[in-house]
C-alpha cells in the first residue's frame, strides 16, 4: 500500500490543529497596539505550538518522502502521533490562559513527550515495513535525535516543577533541535 492517503489525511489533520489554535487569538475590542499587551501569553504559546506543528509536518514529509511501503502498523502509529498532536490546542490554551503556571506547562510537556514517543514509534514501524536495507534504514540509523528528544522532554517536565520557565526553555530547545528538517534523509537522497 502506498503512503499517499496517509500523507493527505495527516496534512488535513495538522491543518485543522493549526486552525483550532489560531482561534484562541482573540482580537481586542480597543484600537491601540498596547491593547494587544494582555495577549502576549496566548501569542507566545501559539507561536511555540505552531512551530511544533510545522516541525512535525516538515519532518513527517521528509520521512515519508523515502518510504516505499506502509502497512497497518504504520497507519496506527501515524494515528497515534496525530492523537498527541491534536491535544496541542488544548494544552496551548491552558498554558497561555494560566500565564504559564506549573501544571499547564507540565501537561504541555507531557503532550510533547507523547508526540515524541509516537513519532519514534512511527519511525520504528516504517523501518519494519520497508524491504531490505532501504534509504529510510540508512538515513535514520539508531535515531539518536528521536531518543534524546524524549529524554529532554522528561527533563523539561521535571524542571517545570522547579520553575515553569525551565520547562518552557527545554521545550524551545528541543524545537530548535528539530527545526531544520532531517538532514540524514536529505543526504541519503543526494547520494542515491
Amino acid at each position: 500500500m502506498t503512503s499517499e492517503r496517509l500523507k493527505a489525511f495527516s496534512d488535513g489533520v495538522l491543518a485543522i490543529i493549526i486552525t483550532i489554535m489560531v482561534l484562541e487569538l482573540k482580537a481586542p475590542h480597543e484600537e491601540y497596539f498596547y491593547d494587544l499587551t494582555p495577549l502576549w501569553p496566548t501569542f507566545l504559546a501559539y507561536v511555540l505550538s505552531f512551530l511544533y506543528i510545522a516541525i512535525y509536518w516538515n519532518n513527517h514529509h521528509h520521512l515519508f518522502y523515502v518510504v516505499e511501503m506502509v502497512n497497518g502498523a504504520v497507519l496506527w502509529a501515524n494515528i497515534h502521533l496525530l492523537f498527541w498532536l491534536s491535544l496541542l490546542p488544548f494544552v496551548t490554551a491552558w498554558a497561555s490562559d494560566s500565564h504559564f503556571a506549573v501544571d499547564p506547562v507540565a501537561l504541555y510537556g507531557v503532550v510533547l513527550l507523547g508526540a515524541a514517543i509516537a513519532y519514534y514509534v512511527l519511525v520504528l514501524a516504517l523501518k519494519r515495513a520497508q524491504k531490505g536495507e532501504s534509504v529510510l534504514h540508512q538515513a535514520i540509523g539508531g535515531d539518536f535525535k528521536g531518543r534524546i528528544s524524549i529524554v529532554f522532554y522528561v527533563l523539561g517536565i521535571a524542571g517545570t516543577f522547579f520553575s515553569p520557565w525551565i520547562g518552557c526553555l527545554v521545550y524551545v530547545g528541543v524545537a530548535a533541535l528539530w527545526l531544520i528538517p532531517d538532514r540524514r534523509i536529505e543526504s541519503r537522497l543526494i547520494e542515491s
